[in-house]
């Protein structure tokens, strides 16, 4: 078994957090253990001008980590979960989900308590599709404008008074000990969170044994299971984040309901869709709720 551990992780501080949680917790699981972090660039950190979709998707985030594995410069990467494609590069394991954050999203403003008290065209910032689609929907008054950048970055456009309000993910915001920017919790049933959203995963090369060994003591397995149905869902529908797609499992004892939502962010059009199924089939319960969804028409949101 190795006694070092180096994990890849993106430099943004929430990243990092992350990262070092992670560490915590292998060291925690495997006294003795030495882990250490390389800390990397990414495309999706570099190019900030334009959003996500246009650059060529949250993948970005990855494969600058994935690269520095496959040439054995790290044994692992840490992500959240919700950044990571429905299917990984050939060679790729997730040997851990770790237990999940606060899956809702944050409404944020120095002014208002939530969307509701926002005035008449209020200037809300997000390049989220998925958020765009969910606040016209809510709020079709509403001037949405993208927002770039780290955690810190956007909190500094919305004081310095570019924005009205944002909307950014509860779990990053706790992570950073910025809790108390949390003006309202954006959560189910109206509003549904990204797929995996507040999970951490590990990453690594499938044949890698030992690490493939120490990472999966961290692992959560109702996490797992809810996440599993969000991403089987979103992998049926081809989401990605060029179209606005929702989604959001909860657990109860051997029961697992799954809610799902395709929208269209030029309107706010939204189609919604949920069913309960067998813990232990997380994956047919996800593909359930994509059927459900394109029976109802999202076949005409996503292009597919």
């Amino acid at each position: 078994m190795k006694s070092l551990l180096r994990i890849a992780t993106r430099k943004s501080p929430l990243a990092l957090w992350q990262s070092e949680h992670v560490a915590r917790c292998l060291r925690a699981a495997h006294p003795g253990l030495e882990v250490a972090l390389v800390p990397m660039s990414t495309r999706g950190d570099e190019v900030l001008d334009r959003s996500l979709a246009a650059i060529g998707g949250k993948g970005l985030f990855l494969k600058e980590l994935e690269l520095a594995m496959q040439r054995g410069e790290a044994d692992c990467a840490v992500h959240s979960l919700k950044d990571v494609p429905m299917d990984l590069e050939p060679g790729f394991a997730l040997p851990a989900v770790l237990v999940r954050a606060d899956h809702a999203d944050a409404f944020i403003s120095g002014r208002y308590a939530n969307l509701a008290e926002l005035p008449q065209g209020a200037r809300v910032g997000t390049s989220s599709l998925r958020r765009q689609a969910q606040l016209r929907a809510l709020r079709p008054d509403l001037q949405l404008r993208d927002l770039r950048g780290n955690v810190n970055t956007r909190l500094a456009r919305l004081d310095a008074g570019e924005y009205d309000a944002i909307v950014l993910a509860c779990a990053g915001l706790e992570r950073l000990g910025l809790g108390e920017r949390i003006r309202y919790r954006l959560q189910a049933p109206e509003w549904l969170p990204a797929p995996a959203q507040g999970a951490i995963a590990v990453e690594c090369l499938r044949d890698d044994i030992d690490t493939v060994a120490l990472a999966a003591a961290l692992e959560d397995a109702d996490t797992r299971t809810c996440v599993e149905a969000e991403r089987a869902m979103n992998r049926a529908l081809h989401g990605s984040c060029h179209v606005p797609v929702a989604a959001l499992a909860a657990l109860d004892g051997e029961r697992l309901h799954l809610r799902g939502l395709v929208g269209r962010a030029e309107d706010g059009a939204a189609l919604r869709a949920e069913a309960t199924g067998a813990r232990a089939a997380p994956q047919a319960l996800g593909e359930e709720v994509a059927r459900r969804l394109l029976a109802a028409g999202a076949a005409a949101y996503l292009n597919v």
